[in-house]
């Protein structure tokens, strides 16, 4: 485990080289690279060891996947705050702030583990899925110190470090989860989690705030949100990144519980499945943009919709370790797929004047989504099994084949 963190570490300082020689951006850019998925580790983290743990504290094992939902649903309910204190206190104090959330949620969660309280960790989650939401400002931190020429390669090598946290903190939870005595384990996996947020702590006060030169105001009046959300291309974007969202949080966060609680498989076998779903999740970001502009939205939408009905398939076929891998690699690039479309498409609903209260409600559905599918994935697995889980998702990716039609259908016209 200890060389294999070391070698996903090594290859990222590769990465940070590579971006800083060859791209030449800013050190702003490489800042944020190093910095950003090394705070996205909570995500993973939780992931893979926040429903096993809960599993064992909580008073009945259908709440398992309750930290996570509380996570997510601290990103979706912090993301009007954040927005508001970068706008008046600047990325980086803003972003500081973000930090000591997350450090004094991880020590929360180390200390819930060895008092094995149930109610104070799901306390601890809420609070690191609260600094969650400081991490998903930092891309517009990184679009801000630069030209908007180089606003693509910056994305995609941002979304390409989401795949360091996917190595990073499962390994350091399983590496880290017996450093402390705990009736459960796991106490000192929050406390590899804390060192490798002072880490990026540390490394982000490199950071410097952009300056944003004010843009002249557009012609267009700024409307109503519910004139905006009235839109066919709203409806569009927020159905692409919401269901695609909740697909995915709604099978990832039940697969670590079937694969090791239900059907025995080991935790390096869950490990292996959960990285590689993330991985998923952000290596097609390097092209998916590409595939948009050549084939259209609309295809790509639909191509990530057949991957969900692909995900369905694979894992009503058996629950072998390599059924959960296929399923969860399909999973993550079928997300991408639909959420990427969807972040592409959601700028074409509003004019510049209304884009801060339009991305603020399209983050908090999304999120908000994402948290109820997997609070329902715990008590759906538990009450039901893996196989209804599974059959459960077929609705929505019929509505997602319709949306993909509509949109297709409209492709030329739709605004």
């Amino acid at each position: 485990m200890f060389i294999t963190l070391t070698l996903v570490i090594v290859a990222m300082i590769i990465a940070l080289l590579i971006l800083t020689k060859v791209l030449h951006l800013p050190r702003n850019v490489a800042v944020l690279f190093f910095s950003m998925p090394l705070l996205m580790c909570i995500a993973p983290t939780i992931t893979f060891i926040g429903g096993i743990l809960a599993s064992k504290m909580a008073p009945d094992p259908s709440l398992a996947t309750l930290p996570l939902t509380i996570m997510i649903l601290g990103v979706a309910v912090s993301t009007f705050l954040v927005s508001n204190l970068s706008s008046k206190l600047g990325r980086k104090t803003a972003t500081n702030i973000g930090f000591i959330i997350a450090i004094i949620g991880t020590l929360i969660a180390s200390y819930s583990a060895i008092v094995a309280s149930f109610y104070l960790f799901i306390f601890a989650t809420f609070l690191m899925g609260s600094s969650l939401a400081f991490a998903q400002q930092m891309r517009f931190a990184a679009l801000e110190s630069v030209s908007p020429d180089n606003a693509a390669k910056v994305i995609s090598a941002l979304m390409l470090s989401g795949i360091f946290a996917a190595m990073i903190g499962p390994e350091i939870a399983l590496m880290a989860k017996d450093w402390i005595a705990a009736p459960h384990g796991y106490a000192g996996s929050f406390v590899g989690l804390l060192i490798l947020l002072v880490i990026s702590l540390l490394v982000f006060q490199l950071f410097t705030d952009p300056k944003v030169e004010k843009s002249d105001i557009q012609d267009e009046p700024e409307r109503p949100l519910k004139i905006i959300i009235k839109q066919p291309i709203f409806i569009i974007a927020l159905l692409s990144a919401a269901i695609g969202y909740g697909l995915m949080s709604f099978v990832m966060t039940a697969t670590p519980l079937s694969m090791h609680a239900m059907d025995g498989h080991s935790l390096m076998d869950t490990k292996w499945v959960i990285q590689s779903h993330i991985a998923a999740m952000f290596l097609p970001s390097l092209f998916t943009g590409a595939l948009i502009k050549r084939f259209h939205s609309a295809n790509v939408l639909f191509v990530g919709t057949i991957m969900f009905a692909v995900v369905t398939i694979v894992a009503l076929n058996g629950q072998q370790v390599m059924h959960y891998w296929w399923s969860m690699v399909l999973l993550g690039i079928g997300w991408n797929f639909l959420f990427i479309t969807g972040t592409v498409l959601l700028p074409e609903s509003y004019h510049g004047s209304e884009r801060f209260k339009v991305q603020a409600l399209n983050d908090f559905i999304i999120f908000t989504v994402q948290g109820l599918a997997s609070l329902l994935a715990g008590w759906l697995l538990f009450t039901q099994n893996w196989t209804i889980l599974i059959y459960s998702t077929l609705p929505f990716i019929i509505i997602m084949l319709l949306v993909s039609f509509w949109h297709y259908k409209n492709r030329e016209n739709i605004k």
